[in-house]
């Protein structure tokens, strides 16, 4: 059983290359993991649109404390890579953020080895993977959903074997109520969550009205109503897209900045998979308590 101790002290190592061949950028991730503690779960995390390795200090940090290994890759939509709606590329970055996903997790072993030693102290056989706006969808298609065409036709299967469980924070709906703006640069955002089946958690803000389209924030329930079980969905009443300041105490676009509602998403994705992984369910059946007798500012759901 790992050790999940709140005041373990952590560390980060980066940056570190991933073996991924056609890609045209390096692949680089970030590892962050407990100081001590053995057999020790791993989370691969998916950053959203423009961030980067080094972005969600306020989730990573508090999951590596938790005791998770997790690994953080940058995708080459990040700022650092200069790539734009325009730019000839972005048609097939959502394609390559799945395949960062895969690399990653083909490569876990010699990853945590350069991490120092990692591979000795973590447990292979429990991997979830976890993501954030774009970074959800792109961690859905590694949970088995998949991304309709034009047609309406299911797109291929990028599921992974080495993933039991998830976490989608404000993870794209469906992409029939797609802006006009939206249909013409993300037409990948037609997500089909009905071959879903990996147990998930789908953390959804209250607040969170897309840009992207015209529906109202049930949009990012979507992924829990329309997959199937066992998934669970935590509703923050107040929460916006950035849920409290997810991405970190520098991002501008943060409009609702509230460092415990951060922090209720951290512990929530911990608990949630500490459980889905079959490692322990103390947090997360205390935090379904919490929920059932609280104030409503959050509320769990499961099936």
């Amino acid at each position: 059983m790992p050790s999940h101790h709140r005041d373990q002290r952590i560390v980060s190592v980066k940056p570190l290359t991933v073996p991924a061949p056609g890609r045209g950028v390096d692949l680089l991730v970030k590892v962050t993991a407990p100081v001590s503690g053995q057999d020790l779960p791993v989370i691969v995390f998916s950053h959203g649109n423009a961030w980067s390795m080094d972005g969600y200090e306020p989730l990573v940090d508090r999951w590596a404390a938790a005791g998770f290994v997790v690994v953080q890759p940058t995708h080459l939509d990040s700022r650092r890579h200069g790539i734009g709606w325009d730019d000839p590329r972005f048609d097939t970055i959502w394609r390559v953020r799945i395949a960062d996903l895969h690399a990653v997790l083909d490569g876990l072993g010699d990853i945590l080895r350069q991490a120092g030693g990692l591979e000795t102290r973590a447990d292979h056989e429990r991997v979830a993977v976890a993501g954030h706006s774009w970074g959800a969808q792109t961690a859905g298609a590694v949970l088995g959903a998949r991304v309709l065409d034009a047609d309406g036709t299911p797109g291929e299967d990028f599921s992974h074997p080495a993933v039991s469980a998830g976490a989608l924070i404000a993870a794209t709906g469906t992409g029939d109520t797609l802006t006009p703006f939206a249909a013409e640069h993300l037409p990948f955002m037609r997500p089909d969550y009905s071959t879903m089946t990996t147990p998930a958690l789908v953390v959804a803000g209250g607040r969170d009205q897309s840009q992207l389209s015209t529906r109202g924030p049930e949009w990012f329930t979507d992924a829990y109503h329309l997959s199937p079980s066992p998934k669970s969905l935590l509703v923050i009443a107040e929460g916006e897209h950035g849920l409290g300041g997810i991405v970190g105490e520098m991002a501008a676009e943060t409009t609702d900045e509230d460092p415990a509602r951060a922090a209720l998403v951290a512990d929530a994705v911990s608990a949630y998979l500490l459980a889905a992984l079959k490692l322990d369910d103390t947090a997360w059946t205390a935090l379904d308590e919490t929920a059932t007798t609280g104030d409503g500012t959050w509320s769990i759901t499961g099936k």
